[in-house]
């Protein structure tokens, strides 16, 4: 399951990144955003969602939400 299925309000464990992209994993992990970590879907927007990672909240959109497995 991807981020983009996730319920609203519920914390969910990364399983994996799958982007094809160094950079963008780069810069995930850079905020947090890697496998073992913990992240809840806070709101849910028109074109992604706003999610909580470690002590920060980012806006997201749909393409990197269905990137991430949890």
């Amino acid at each position: 399951m991807t981020l983009k299925d996730a319920v609203e309000g519920e914390a969910y464990i990364i399983q994996q990144i799958v982007t094809g992209d160094e950079e963008l994993n780069a810069f995930l992990f850079s905020l947090g955003c890697y496998a073992g970590e913990p992240i809840t879907v806070v709101a849910r927007r028109k074109g992604g969602c706003t999610v909580s990672i470690k002590d920060g909240r980012y806006n997201i959109d749909t393409q990197l939400a269905d990137a991430i497995v949890i």
